[in-house]
């Protein structure tokens, strides 16, 4: 018998599942692509407000929490090499059907309410930048609503017609993305060395509430911690890297390490270019604060027009990987006869989950209309949060099922461990930054989505355990977990 070498051998049985083609350079820059998203372009500014010069601190807060959750992550994709992530962790540590779902669910809704987070981004820009090639187009939340909402439509038509996710493509796309904020931290620091900028500012602790300043970051670092979000899906390739049990940990730790340096430089320049008493105005200008860096920073360059657009490349990248994985995980969840199976129709041609696509790209519709439309928040800034809270509770379970599986499952020899006090630490930071202390009163909206997103769910799940109980006879749960995403 021909032995077959380490590169293509599926670590889960005899026979390759997926082939095994990412590296370690084209990991990282999956990683670094997936974090560097919408979510600097959506928080940096209600995060100055929250802090003032001190903006750096909360991104370097949030990561700190961010890698001890990675550590987590790291020690389970390396005991369990399968793509279903934070739903296998959960399933493996406590066996509750209703709880796998509940996770796996939550980690649906994060995506629906990024990607519609990152379609009000998009639009925002998109209609600056063809107002600034002299298009005069309305700015008013009418239009953004418009423009996001044809957005989701047309995410749903790619999808439908079936997009690969393809890491070279996405390669692509994360330069743009860097060569965006690239622009902006050279031109933060040019501003600087020309003498034009109060570097003392950025050590100075100034907010626009009553707060002191442990509350003001720990507002703002639940602010952040929407543009740390996006290493979690580099899980989901674990079956399609090389060697995972190395490669895996030191590529998404240098890969977290890589997206806040450019948060942190990021952070540093708004400061710097954006004189003191203007940034209130400037977020109130919603999505625009690093457009507004390079309008003021270097207003004799057409730096300017362009800077919209390498925009909306970032953040669509961001909405169509979100969409891609909602849409994937119903179809699974669909399959697994834990929701109804009509969400798990496929197109007959291009086998695309079509059920899927149809059913979160409603939702993401809804919580346009229903967040612009209803809220005392901004739609940005409520979406953008209620992200960060429900992948907040989901990091939550994966680091406590961490802890549970160090005594259920022995890791292997050489295998990835977190220090023994990592686990607990990161579920205790994350349960705190899911708490309203976190928020200010007004974005307690971000509850009532979320909730009313899983309640959706369990409505679901609840019609799909009466169908299987008097129809087919039948229970309800997971049949093989293992493969929920495929």
């Amino acid at each position: 018998m021909t032995t077959q070498s380490a590169e293509t051998v599926d670590v889960n049985g005899p026979t390759p599942d997926l082939k095994r083609v990412l590296g370690p350079r084209l990991l990282l820059l999956f990683i670094v692509g997936d974090i560097l998203g919408a979510g600097i372009y959506a928080v940096t500014g209600e995060m100055a407000l929250e802090v003032g010069g001190i903006v750096w601190v909360p991104f370097l807060v949030a990561f700190a929490v961010a890698t001890l959750t990675a550590y987590s992550y790291l020690e389970l994709v390396t005991k369990f090499p399968q793509a279903a992530g934070a739903a296998l962790y959960t399933h493996k540590a406590f066996g509750i059907h209703f709880v796998t779902f509940l996770v796996a669910f939550a980690v649906i809704c994060s995506g629906i309410t990024s990607a519609s987070t990152s379609s009000n981004l998009l639009a925002t820009n998109l209609l600056a930048g063809l107002d600034g090639l002299g298009w005069h187009v309305s700015q008013g939340d009418t239009a953004i609503t418009v423009v996001a909402m044809a957005f989701m439509v047309l995410l749903a038509a790619i999808n439908l017609r079936g997009v690969g996710e393809s890491v070279k493509f996405n390669v692509v796309l994360t330069l743009i993305e860097m060569a965006a904020l690239v622009i902006v931290i050279a031109i933060g620091f040019w501003v600087m060395a020309k003498g034009d900028a109060d570097m003392g500012r950025i050590v100075v602790f100034d907010s626009q509430s009553d707060r002191g300043m442990f509350a003001a970051v720990t507002v703002a670092t639940a602010i952040a911690f929407f543009a740390m979000v996006g290493f979690e899906d580099s899980v989901n390739m674990v079956e399609e890297t090389k060697d995972p049990e190395r490669t895996f940990p030191r590529v998404m730790l240098s890969g977290l390490g890589i997206a806040v340096v450019f948060y942190v430089l990021v952070a540093i320049s708004v400061i710097a270019v954006i004189p003191e008493g203007q940034i209130e105005s400037v977020v109130a200008d919603e999505g625009k604060v690093l457009l507004a860096v390079v309008e003021q920073g270097a207003p004799g360059l057409p730096i300017d027009k362009i800077f919209p657009f390498l925009t909306v490349v970032a953040v669509a990248n961001t909405a169509l990987l979100n969409m891609l994985m909602a849409s994937r995980l119903l179809y699974g969840l669909a399959h697994q006869d834990v929701l109804p199976r009509t969400l798990g129709k496929v197109l007959p041609g291009r086998r695309t989950p079509y059920a899927g696509i149809a059913f979160s790209t409603a939702l993401a519709l809804g919580l346009i209309v229903v967040v612009t439309f209803l809220a005392d928040t901004s739609v940005i800034t409520a979406l953008s949060g209620t992200t960060a809270l429900l992948l907040l509770c989901v990091f939550s379970v994966v680091n406590i099922a961490c802890v549970v599986l160090r005594r259920k499952v022995p890791a292997k020899a050489g295998a990835f461990t977190a220090p023994v006090w990592v686990p607990p630490v990161g579920a205790a930071a994350c349960l705190f930054l899911a708490g309203p202390w976190a928020r200010d009163r007004e974005d307690w909206i971000q509850y009532q989505v979320a909730g009313g997103l899983l309640l959706l769910g369990i409505v679901l799940w609840a019609c799909t355990w009466l169908t299987n109980r008097a129809v087919r006879a039948k229970k309800t749960g997971f049949r093989d977990i293992e493969h929920l995403d495929d």
